[in-house]
């Protein structure tokens, strides 16, 4: 594992320099194509993955910081949600500025307000935990970065972002970088790293960066298992093992279809992980289902769809019953055809959001 250490007792400021600021981030969410299911330690990955960071999908996220009024060492901080206090939500966001104490210490001396926003609906089955907790990483860098100077440069920047964004949420490490970006150690990737993605975007063959994807919303319903609970249990799992290998083996098979634009084998490999890691949630202990009557039914429309006209289009899945649908940008006409006359019947109220691989986090 490439080692890092951003554990700094010195990032403490002399309580009469404390000048209040705001920072600003605009963070996507990303769709993984080889999956993260199963972790150990402290938010580490039993094995490696890549995804498509997206664009239209995003949190909008606003920290105004100051001194703290009374002494405490406890977190202080508001949380509104659109407008909104959400005690649940401030609650989980304390506990995650508590974990970084060793890494900021300075936390303990501001207040906090924190503004956030999705573009998204909670329950579109899009990882708001990727996208919120990435920005609330890079508003806190960005912070000591004006305190102290101390992370300059953009690719130390990021890299430490992506770090305290992992912390957070697993995948959101991997919405720091533009187009597509790869987390965890991998034989085949240098600077491969448990404890921070990567960007893997510079190798992307033209006809993936810009890769679009269609989010198909089957249902709205909140799902019955959490992500998180799902990671765990991975670990009584009697097919985790092989699993851990077969994502290994997946992401060398991947990284060249992804440098030569090989949609064949990039959909092949996308769709055998969705249905992997729907098969492990089916032979968990206990097993549960997330997949719904409709998912099944765009799936196998797709698959006819795609046969029929020899049209690279491809789907994903995340941990829940919504279907991404993936195609490069230059068959967007006739996949439109194709979800309005096929997929949106299928769809909740018959929505559906259009999204594709963008430039990552902006600073606003």
């Amino acid at each position: 594992m490439n080692e890092v250490n951003y554990k700094n007792s010195k990032l403490i400021v002399e309580s009469g320099s404390l000048q209040p600021g705001t920072v600003s981030w605009q963070s996507p969410s990303n769709i993984a194509i080889v999956k993260y299911w199963g972790k150990h330690g402290v938010q580490l990955p039993r094995n490696p993955s890549f995804s498509f960071t997206l664009s239209e999908a995003h949190s909008r996220t606003s920290i105004r910081y100051e001194a703290k009024k009374t002494l405490s060492h406890e977190v202080s901080l508001q949380f509104l949600f659109h407008g909104q206090a959400q005690a649940s939500f401030e609650e989980k966001i304390k506990k995650y500025f508590s974990s970084l104490l060793p890494y900021f210490p300075f936390i303990r001396q501001l207040h906090f307000t924190i503004s956030s926003e999705n573009s998204f609906p909670h329950s579109a089955g899009i990882a708001s935990s990727a996208s919120g907790m990435s920005a609330l990483a890079l508003c806190l860098c960005s912070i000591e970065e004006k305190m102290f100077g101390t992370v300059k440069e953009r690719p130390d920047f990021e890299k430490k972002a992506s770090y305290m964004a992992r912390l957070g949420s697993g995948s959101a490490c991997r919405s720091i970088f533009s187009q597509g970006a790869i987390w965890g150690q991998h034989m085949d990737v240098e600077e491969g790293s448990d404890l921070y993605a990567i960007p893997f975007n510079t190798a992307l063959h033209e006809l993936f960066q810009d890769v679009q994807d269609t989010i198909l919303l089957i249902s709205r319903s909140e799902k019955s298992v959490s992500s998180r609970a799902g990671h765990q249990l991975m670990e009584n799992n009697i097919y985790a093992d092989n699993r851990y290998k077969q994502a290994n083996q997946r992401l060398q098979q991947l990284l060249p279809a992804l440098r030569t634009g090989d949609w064949d084998t990039f959909g092949a490999i996308t769709e055998s992980e969705a249905m992997t890691l729907h098969a492990l949630m089916m032979t968990s202990m206990p097993p549960y289902i997330l997949m719904e009557p409709n998912t099944l039914e765009a799936i196998n429309r797709i698959r006819s769809f795609r046969d029929h006209h020899k049209l690279p289009v491809y789907f994903t899945l995340d941990a829940g019953p919504n279907i991404h649908l993936l195609y490069p940008k230059n068959i967007k006409p006739q996949i439109d055809r194709f979800i309005n006359d096929s997929l949106k019947g299928l769809c909740s109220d018959g929505q559906f959001i259009h999204d594709h691989a963008g430039i990552g986090p902006v600073e606003f």
